[in-house]
């Protein structure tokens, strides 16, 4: 099964695809994870991500479909994967549904995680002084300044998916707020 995890900066699709890949031996791909690995790779091409991830802009389209081409070609999926942070644009969703047919592949269910604004914003800020409090740092990007830049750049690019998948039939969404096992069990039921 191959799943698509939509939702804002914070809505939890990284704690919620790391629940799949637990119980459903499924591989999460994590265009966040690729490009922040990528980003302390100290390459030419990790310079050029951490660059545009200060600034809160999303990396091009090219990048993030090569990353995960290779993360797709070299299989390993027994569960299926589960895309998280990708797609961002409705390009990158016409490139993923051909990179799948091209590989015999298919999409079986994109989930959004609907989330409040207001709290969302208070859920990373949190989370940015949680990181603090414990010793360690937060993400570069955890302030509210690139807060709101990713939330601006998520529903000017990425909310628009929501219709799209809507569209083809493939669209579940559950309450992203409620708490981590709920949302959990509702992704349960959604992919049934």
């Amino acid at each position: 099964m191959n799943i698509i995890l939509l939702g804002p900066p914070g809505a939890g699709k990284g704690t919620q695809a790391q629940k799949l890949v637990d119980s459903r031996k499924m591989v999460q791909l994590s265009t966040g994870d690729m490009l922040r690995e990528a980003r302390t790779s100290g390459t030419e091409m990790g310079q050029k991500v951490a660059a545009v991830m200060d600034a809160g802009n999303l990396v091009t389209d090219e990048i993030v479909i090569g990353l995960i081409r290779e993360k797709l070609e070299a299989g390993g999926a027994e569960g299926g994967f589960i895309f998280d942070g990708f797609p961002r644009t409705l390009a990158q969703a016409d490139a993923l549904g051909d990179l799948l047919s091209e590989m015999g592949q298919t999409l079986d269910c994109a989930i959004e995680l609907q989330v409040n604004d207001e709290i969302l914003v208070e859920r990373i800020l949190g989370r940015a002084a949680d990181a603090v409090a414990a010793g360690g740092t937060a993400r570069a990007d955890d302030n509210e300044e690139s807060l709101k830049t990713r939330l601006m750049a998520y529903y000017k690019q990425t909310s628009p998916l929501i219709g799209y998948y809507h569209a083809k039939g493939d669209l579940k969404s559950v309450d992203g707020l409620a708490s981590m096992d709920d949302v959990a069990a509702s992704i349960k039921v959604a992919l049934v």
